[in-house]
């Protein structure tokens, strides 16, 4: 008999113990799942995008408003972005919370000077005659490229919010997982950068 209870209780705690550890596992496959329909998103933007790639409408064309300084500008602040995303990461892991927190603070500077730059190149398209309702190329444009720059923001406001968890309760298994998911994120907006970089402005361009 009190075998029997000694392998319920047994029982009973390892359940307890999966309970406590489940949470964490469905928020990071609550994360996955957000990727997957993100990569479907912005898969479809780009569809829509070849689609509709020479519909000017006989109005201003890409290669003649483009100007690819600023666009590589851009790319190189977000592919520094991503870099230092990866330094907070090794800051964390080695247990340096003021580490953790500065480079997530210079990632969050470098992500705004990125929205900052584009903001600015969507104005003076507006200015040249190229707005959202100008034609099929540039509603495409605009959509894909404005989409990702609100995904850049989201994950400013994110960052931001947990270097303000962080500095509260430092590196904890929580602050971790979060920290690990907003560096996958930071990071898997870097690559749809590369792709926009390379199919929507060096293609037409070219």
């Amino acid at each position: 008999m009190a075998h029997a209870n000694h392998t319920s209780s047994a029982a009973h705690g390892h359940g307890h113990d999966d309970g406590h550890h489940d949470p964490e596992a469905l928020r990071m496959m609550g994360f996955w799942i957000f990727l997957i329909t993100d990569c479907i998103l912005f898969g479809t933007l780009f569809a829509t995008f070849a689609v509709l790639h020479g519909s000017t409408a006989g109005g201003p064309t890409p290669s003649e408003l483009f100007e690819m300084g600023g666009v590589i500008a851009e790319t190189f602040i977000l592919l520094t972005s991503s870099f230092t995303s990866g330094l907070a990461v090794l800051s964390m892991n080695r247990g340096d919370r003021k580490g953790l927190i500065g480079w997530l603070a210079v990632t969050a500077l470098l992500g705004a000077a990125f929205i900052g730059l584009e903001v600015t190149e969507f104005v003076k398209l507006v200015d040249e005659g190229a707005a959202i309702s100008t034609s099929a190329f540039w509603s495409a444009f605009f959509t894909l490229v404005g989409t990702h720059g609100l995904h850049v923001s989201l994950g400013l406001v994110w960052m931001i919010s947990i270097m303000l968890q962080l500095r509260k309760r430092g590196i904890t298994p929580v602050t971790r997982r979060k920290v690990g998911i907003v560096s996958l994120y930071w990071h898997f907006l870097d690559v749809v950068w590369i792709f926009v970089f390379t199919i929507v402005y060096l293609m037409e361009v070219m």
